[in-house]
């Protein structure tokens, strides 16, 4: 879905007031679901999660960390829900064999940086991370999904965007109202820069839990100076607009789809013509270009971009937390 714009419009918008009963108790559900006990899990749990609906960074954070952990000489494995797949799983993930329709798009970035697993069920997945030969399992999202117990759980923030209005779903985006998340998690995760993001970052620290703080960085060569039209369906697509900007390339137009768009061939040609009038060429983010049939790809750069923490040490120290006894 894309978000609507008053979620950014603050607590007394006449949309977000007129929803905000329904919230209310949407709040209150899913924060008595989020307090059950989950099933110890066959190792070590790394979740990573964030406060909101929508794209915060998790999947970069989560390549960025299982890399940390297999330094020290850990077997991390992804362990995913899949969304937007059609198997429920549990499955391990295979590009020969799978694409996004099977598995949904972020798992088929993950397993380029570990074993992969796929399921709904998610103590039956860990599980299978297990049976795959992980010592550690690190989750892809279900921070407010209670079936298996966690060891660790950080959440994940857009600085640009923290946390909305503040209200929980629809009349915000905050799935739980944020008292109630914080009990869950032992830090924070903030990626990028913005006002909105030190406010949460202020709450977590008078909770005395630590703040790692990141950006997304773009790997390759050839961005700067280069004119593009870039398009993006992901949760913030207006991020990645941002980053190539930062990169020095020439914006020479955008175009935002909703996060996990199945792209058409109506979209593609579009795309194409766009691009050939604005004399630019197309660029989009790796989680997107799994969406895309391969004739299309040949004639559409891929910006990959890699989560870089500012202070790397106190990550590491937080990871030590996962022993592999802990189970």
């Amino acid at each position: 879905m894309r978000p609507p714009r008053f979620w950014d419009a603050g607590p007394d918008h006449p949309a977000a007031r007129l929803l905000a009963p329904l919230g209310a108790a949407y709040g209150r559900l899913t924060a008595a679901r989020m307090d059950r006990a989950g099933a110890k899990g066959p190792c070590p749990v790394l979740c990573l999660g964030n406060f909101t609906l929508g794209g915060a960074g998790k999947t970069p954070t989560a390549i960025a960390l299982a890399a940390m952990l297999r330094e020290t000489g850990r077997r991390p494995a992804f362990l995913s829900r899949g969304y937007g797949g059609r198997l429920r799983g549990p499955v391990a993930v295979d590009p020969a064999r799978h694409g996004a329709a099977d598995v949904g798009d972020e798992p088929l970035l993950l397993v380029r940086h570990a074993p992969t697993i796929v399921s709904r069920d998610r103590v039956a997945g860990a599980a299978l991370c297990a049976a795959e030969g992980a010592d550690v399992i690190v989750m892809d999202d279900g921070l407010q999904n209670p079936s298996l117990a966690k060891d660790l759980s950080l959440a994940v923030a857009d600085a640009g965007a923290g946390i909305g209005n503040g209200l929980p779903f629809p009349a915000g985006p905050l799935r739980v109202p944020l008292p109630r998340q914080w009990r869950h998690v032992g830090g924070l995760v903030l990626v990028g820069d913005g006002e909105a993001g030190e406010a949460v970052a202020a709450q977590a620290l008078r909770r005395g839990l630590p703040v790692h703080r990141g950006r997304l960085v773009p790997q390759g060569d050839g961005i700067a100076g280069r004119r593009f039209l870039a398009f993006a369906g992901i949760g913030r697509p207006e991020k990645f607009f941002a980053t190539l900007a930062e990169a020095g390339a020439v914006l020479a137009g955008t175009r935002a789809f909703p996060d996990h768009h199945a792209f058409r061939e109506k979209d593609l040609a579009g795309l194409a013509a766009a691009a050939d009038g604005l004399g630019a060429e197309l660029v989009t983010t790796e989680k997107d270009a799994v969406r895309l049939p391969a004739s299309f790809l040949g004639r559409v750069r891929v910006l990959p971009v890699r989560l870089r923490f500012t202070e790397e040490e106190p990550v590491r120290t937080q990871l030590q937390g996962l022993r592999e006894d802990a189970p």
